[in-house]
């Protein structure tokens, strides 16, 4: 792996690595959501609130939009698929490895 490829690596699993952020993406799996909403669900107000899902966005995970004066956010599909593809190298080199 090179260095940017270790660099995204660790965003993307800095973002998975905490429960709230967890929770954000459990729900927007079920689709777009307004801030207004994830801060109630996930009871966190909307500062902290905003911490997570700017470090998921940055991760790749999510996507946002503005409709007025709220902002909406979405998981990113390739975002997520791609957090399979960061782990395929490290399994390829376990297989390859003797125990």
């Amino acid at each position: 792996m090179n260095s940017a490829s270790l660099a995204r690596s660790a965003r993307v699993f800095h973002a998975l690595s905490d429960e709230t952020r967890l929770r954000i993406l459990e729900l927007l799996r079920e689709g777009e959501r307004c801030v207004c909403d994830l801060s109630e669900a996930v009871g966190a107000q909307q500062s902290r609130l905003s911490f997570h899902l700017r470090t998921l966005k940055e991760a790749g995970l999510v996507t946002d939009r503005r409709q007025g004066r709220w902002i909406y956010y979405a998981v990113r599909p390739e975002g997520i698929d791609e957090v399979g593809g960061l782990l395929r190298p490290l399994r390829g080199e376990l297989a390859g490895a003797e125990l």
